[in-house]
Order: C-alpha cells, then structure tokens, then sequence
C-alpha cells in the first residue's frame, strides 16, 4: 500500500483508499460472483464519499450530483460475466466516466465483516450476545446469530425490526410464537432455515422470501421475519462510508433509493 500520510488533510488519493478498503474489508478472501473492489476508476483524489446499496443511473447520478469523488456500493455493475456495454448498462457505465466517479462495490465481504457488515450492525441495534457465526453461503459464514437480551413475542419482534428499517416486515410464524435465539442473514437467506433449525434457532431475520423456501418455516419450526433486501442492506454502506470518514476525514452521504423488495 502507498504511504497514507502522505496524503493532504481532507483528501486521499484513490489508490490509497482503495487499497486500504480492499485490506479492512478482506476482499480477497471471499468467493464471490459479485466484481469486489473497484469496478469503475474515476478522479485520482477523493475528498467526498457517497454511499448506496444499489448502483443504476440515479444513484450514479445522485453521487455526482452531491460531488462526490467515489460511490460505496453492496451492489454494483459487474455479476461473473461479461456482459456488452449496450442499454441502460452503457448508460451506467458513460454516467460515472463522464463524472469521473469512481465506483466501488464490496458484496459479502460487506455482509460478512464483523464491524461495518450488514449482519453484524443488525446484532448490534438488536443488542444481540452470544454472538457465534451462522449463514454459510458459497462456503462462506456471512451471517451472525446470538440470543436477544429478552424473550418478545413474534409480533412485538417484527414490529421491534419494523421501526428499525422503516418497512412492514412479512412473517412467517413457521415456529413458537416468541424470539430469542435469533439468527441474521441480510438480502435473500430463506434458504438458511435449515441451518437455523439445526442451530435450535427460533427465528431467522432477513431480507427477503424465496418461493422455493415457503415451505420450510413451517417444515423446520423456525420463525422467519422478512424485512425486505433492500432494508437489510442499508446498514452496511452507512457504516463502512463513516468508518471511511474516521479514518480519513472525507465528508459522506447515504443515497437513499429505496426498491420496495
């Protein structure tokens, strides 16, 4: 990595932040079908960060708008193939470069990480202890469970989530009508139920169902409260852009654009 000192106060240079980024988030480590990293190079300083979960023509838009020198994804353009630079991708691609934006997107290593991760700022704001890992996807752990400080009914659980993202939670009541082992998976992890049930979990927390799945909460006698991808997928980003800023002083903002799933 480059000398980080060396860079003026309230700015860094891009390769810098990116190397540091890539090392704090441990983006060689996973197994991914996501592009982690820099996906899209842009100005070589940065002095202003934005942050979304989804990356598309509005929110590329939104950053540059704001004047930000870098956007802070979960989701960006590059998903395990090529794919012709045509269409609403061209549109994306030409609205970075002609802003000169640079875009980063980190997938499970931002679900996963134990500090600024989706799961892990979840356990967090539920006050979750005993926290062991739980959710293998790819090989991978990517997700958290532990046990609430107190037992809540399901309602009073999903109405707890609701105030915490903003959305109607959907429930599948597929176990005993309280909560407290808890186990979190961000984005779509219906299909963990298996593994929660085998863990003695009672509920599971994530983002959103799977036809394919229905019927397991009710098979395997777990909880499911859905709170919708795009809800679980906030906490992430805003974490990691505020890290961003501790670390280097660079001011930042969260790109609010909701989907509704």
């Amino acid at each position: 990595m480059s000398d980080v000192s060396m860079n003026r106060p309230g700015e860094i240079r891009r390769d810098d932040l990116v190397a540091w980024l890539n090392d704090y988030l441990h983006v060689g480590a996973f197994k991914d079908v996501s592009l982690n990293g820099l996906q899209i190079e842009g100005t070589d300083v940065i002095r202003r960060v934005a942050a979304s979960v989804d990356t598309s023509v509005k929110t590329l838009q939104h950053a540059a708008d704001s004047g930000a020198d870098i956007l802070l994804v979960h989701h960006g353009l590059f998903w395990g193939k090529p794919l012709p630079i045509t269409g609403p991708h061209r549109e994306r691609i030409r609205t970075a470069i002609q802003a000169d934006l640079n875009l980063y997107a980190a997938h499970l290593p931002l679900d996963a990480h134990a500090e600024v991760g989706n799961n892990a700022m979840m356990a967090r704001a539920l006050s979750l202890g005993g926290i062991i890992p739980f959710g293998e996807f790819a090989g991978q752990t990517i997700g958290v469970a532990g046990d609430l400080p107190f037992e809540l009914s399901l309602q009073d659980f999903a109405d707890r989530i609701q105030k915490l993202t903003g959305e109607i939670c959907l429930v599948h009541g597929g176990g005993v009508p309280t909560v407290r082992r808890l186990g979190i998976c961000s984005g779509e992890g219906s299909g963990l139920i298996p593994e929660a049930a085998a863990l003695g979990l009672d509920t599971l927390l994530t983002g959103e169902p799977a036809h394919k799945h229905f019927n397991d909460a009710f098979e395997y006698g777990v909880n499911v409260v859905f709170a919708g991808h795009y809800e679980t997928e906030v906490f992430g980003v805003r974490a990691l852009a505020a890290k961003v800023e501790d670390q280097f002083g660079l001011p930042w903002q969260f790109l609010h654009h909701p989907t509704g799933l």
